[in-house]
């Protein structure tokens, strides 16, 4: 009994002495964990105090975070020049004389609206960027699809729709399937044409006019080595294709930059927060950009940093997808004629030269194609008529019509009342003039590059340099067939001319055909263009190797008007000889100085010798 009520008096005791260990270990985990959140708290209170930004009246510091004002880039600020900015119309943030409360809270606040407007952006860009991914793969499916039909009609399997309804469970995944392979070919593509093209190394060269040349642009200006038409070095206002082009360029350079994962790279966070700079058009300062034909464009685009010294260098390139067959059609020209219409005044020398190349090309070798001349007043009229007696009684040939007109000569009025005088259904007309040298091939291109109501040609062709100067004198000069050879010396491309023309004649009426009032040399042909160009008919201009302009001295008429004497001069000079043989003309005396010494000396030292 004794030792039954120790037993119980110890473990009591050892109870009790447990419960009194627990309580004071919580008091003392209490106190610590009190201690702790106190000292939490304080340094938390220190840290507001000491990173809290002073009053804005102190000059030094008004200036630590940016704040809200009108002219801020994320507030609104729009960016003029080639392509849209990231400025837009987002609402300014209250003042603080406004709010009334401190300063501090509004800075953050702005801080915190360019990075959600930054965020916008970037997501923006990323949802176009799906849906264009989306479409081209869409089109890619259908594309296989067709070709996948096609192959099971070849071999005469089954086509889509009459398979049996086992395989329609399986078809789902398989479409599935499908799409992810093709749309990891068409990246793998996407990636060689990358890998292919000159962007992040050079490759080996054969000589300097391999060299693919670059443009550079600006905001405003496109500057280019390859003139066209415009012969200006520089292009301005840009031509509406390029200016959607560099757009949409310059678009995807300011998303690039103002996304948050561009903006910290090689920089920490922290950094990146406090310098908070927003791209604009503004601060884009030059690019440049080429072009090879069989992999892609590359544009190289510069900004201006955060400081005079740094800049931001965007490198994107927009590669080529692979070929797409758009047409496979027979096109049978034998039942295709065409109604040549040269309109005349006097020059029947001229015109025997153009009726010898005639006889040969549409008579001999063609045999589908009707001759309309309409002339211009009595004189010399019956050489023209002998003329064209004389053709058709050599080769047989009636298919031809002259027309008289007792009016002063008008190149416009003249197509147009050949065109009219058609009473044989929708033909193809040509509108040539008497110094044109075509071939049979040429013909062919006509018909080829012409359909009613869809497609007009206009070539652009070989115009001839004075043959005298070309060959040194008359005596040396070959035959006209040997000299249309098409060479920087012989000749020039005539891409500012738009008078000869293939199209169909009800397109020629449809669309109001010459401005007849204009009398005399140029204009209605560039009148007739621009109509073709504001509708809706697709213009084919493309140099022609089969159509020459034939060398003649050009007379410029006193009664012109002012501006049609200034083509008219223009083109006199143009036609005569190339850069370099008008450059011989000018120091003709001085290279005539250099020979006369030349050959002076040489004598002096054979002298010396004898």
């Amino acid at each position: 009994m004794c030792v039954d009520g120790c037993l119980t008096q110890r473990g009591e005791f050892l109870m009790l002495l447990a419960v009194m260990l627990r309580r004071g270990l919580l008091a003392w985990v209490s106190r610590v964990g009190g201690v702790l959140v106190l000292l939490c708290c304080s340094l938390s209170l220190l840290y507001v105090m000491t990173c809290s930004p002073p009053h804005s009246d102190d000059p030094l510091l008004s200036h630590a975070l940016p704040r809200a004002s009108p002219n801020h880039p994320s507030q609104g600020g729009t960016g003029a020049g080639v392509g849209a900015g990231v400025g837009g119309t987002g609402g300014a943030g209250a003042g603080p004389n406004q709010s009334g409360g401190p300063p501090g809270v509004q800075s953050y606040q702005v801080l915190l609206q360019e990075r959600e407007e930054q965020h916008r952006l970037h997501i923006s860009s990323l949802k176009n960027q799906i849906a264009q991914l989306k479409e081209a793969l869409q089109e890619r499916s259908q594309q296989l699809k067709g070709v996948q039909e096609s192959l099971k009609r070849a071999v005469g399997g089954p086509a889509e729709g009459q398979e049996a309804g086992t395989g329609s469970q399986g078809g789902g995944l398989r479409e599935v399937q499908g799409a992810k392979s093709q749309q990891a070919d068409l990246q793998e593509f996407m990636r060689s044409q990358l890998l292919k093209a000159e962007v992040t190394a050079g490759t080996r060269l054969p000589s300097e006019y391999a060299v693919v040349p670059f443009e550079s642009f600006t905001l405003q200006k496109v500057y280019q080595l390859e003139m066209g038409l415009t012969r200006h070095p520089e292009e301005k206002p840009v031509r509406k294709d390029k200016r959607e082009e560099l757009g949409e360029v310059l678009e995807t350079a300011l998303h690039s930059l103002n996304s948050p994962s561009s903006q910290q790279d090689g920089k920490g966070a922290a950094e990146q927060a406090q310098s908070g700079k927003v791209y604009t058009p503004s601060d884009f300062i030059e690019g440049i950009t080429r072009t090879e034909k069989d992999k892609g464009t590359l544009y190289e685009l510069t900004f201006r940093g955060e400081s005079s010294h740094e800049f931001r260098r965007l490198v994107l390139f927009r590669p080529f997808g692979p070929l797409m067959k758009v047409k496979n059609a027979r096109v049978d020209t034998a039942n295709v004629p065409i109604n040549i219409i040269v309109p005349l005044s006097r020059r029947t020398d001229k015109f025997k030269q153009f009726m010898h190349n005639f006889r040969e090309v549409c008579v001999r070798q063609d045999g589908r194609v009707h001759l309309t001349v309409v002339y211009f007043g009595k004189e010399q009229m019956s050489e023209v008529r002998s003329t064209l007696e004389n053709t058709s009684r050599e080769v047989n040939f009636k298919n031809y019509t002259l027309l008289q007109l007792d009016e002063e000569f008008s190149r416009g009025r003249g197509l147009d009342v050949g065109a009219q005088a058609w009473k044989g259904g929708n033909v193809l007309l040509f509108f040539c003039d008497v110094d044109i040298y075509f071939t049979a091939d040429f013909l062919n291109t006509c018909r080829l590059n012409t359909q009613p109501g869809k497609k007009v040609f206009y070539p652009v062709l070989f115009s001839q340099y004075n043959p005298t100067l070309i060959y040194g004198s008359p005596e040396h000069i070959p035959p006209v067939e040997q000299q249309l050879v098409i060479k920087k010396d012989t000749g020039f491309w005539r891409d500012f001319g738009f008078g000869m023309t293939c199209q169909y004649r009800s397109d020629f009426i449809n669309i109001g055909g010459f401005d007849i009032d204009i009398k005399g040399w140029g204009g209605e042909d560039v009148h007739l263009y621009r109509k073709y160009l504001h509708s809706n008919l697709l213009v084919v201009r493309a140099p022609s190797r089969g159509l020459f302009h034939l060398w003649h001295e050009k007379h410029c008429a006193d009664e012109l008007p002012p501006d049609q004497y200034r083509m008219c001069m223009q083109s006199k000079a143009m036609n005569e000889a190339s850069h370099g043989q008008l450059g011989m003309l000018f120091f003709r005396h001085e290279i005539e100085a250099h020979l006369r010494k030349q050959k002076k000396q040489q004598q002096n030292s054979n002298a010396k010798k004898t």
